[in-house]
């Protein structure tokens, strides 16, 4: 492998934009570029929970799902508005099927076992606080989606749904994560 090849540094950077996929170049603070940050950041924070899924191997490769679901969410936001018919279904471009895997998954959960009606506080188990965190992350970057939508991005509405429905997912896992101890917020 080539010096050159082997670093992860281009210096293209330094300018202040990044790099679009499938060609261009944008700033860095670009509201695409911020919401595909926070997208990353939920990535991260479902590795955490991942982790501590240790022991629930099912919900394990369900979040390792969403871990690539939001890889191909952050290539269809990133990608040039001009390229967009380059994207491939499921690959680069989100697509219904993914947003339904999403729906299945909290209708199978949600029937095993009904959510209470009540706000809870995060932090049962290692794992529930996890993937509220990660709930968290992802509402922030549905946030900074429909913002970049707003400012006139190219921005597909499956895009907007699956963060949606992901961050309701998220929610599911974590109260069936945090088992029957789950606390209410409020004791009144």
């Amino acid at each position: 492998m080539s010096e050159a090849a082997s670093r992860i540094y281009t210096g293209l950077g330094d300018d202040g934009t990044t790099g679009r996929f499938l060609g261009g170049r944008v700033s860095k603070d670009d509201v695409v570029v911020e919401a595909c940050g926070e997208l990353d950041e939920t990535v991260c924070a479902l590795g955490i929970a991942r982790e501590a899924l240790a022991d629930d191997r099912e919900t394990a490769e369900l979040v390792l799902l969403l871990q690539r679901h939001l890889f191909v969410v952050a290539g269809d936001l990133m990608a040039n508005p001009r390229a967009r018919e380059k994207l491939t279904d499921g690959v680069s471009r989100t697509v219904p099927e993914m947003v339904d895997v999403v729906e299945r998954a909290i209708d199978e959960r949600v029937q095993h076992r009904p959510l209470r009606p009540v706000f809870v506080v995060p932090g049962a188990s290692r794992a529930s606080a996890a993937l509220d965190l990660a709930r968290a992350v992802c509402r922030r970057a549905e946030r900074r989606v429909i913002e970049a939508r707003t400012a006139g991005s190219t921005v597909s509405d499956h895009v907007v749904a699956h963060l949606n429905r992901l961050g309701d997912l998220l929610y599911v896992l974590a109260r069936h994560a945090a088992g029957p101890g789950d606390e209410p917020a409020s004791h009144s």
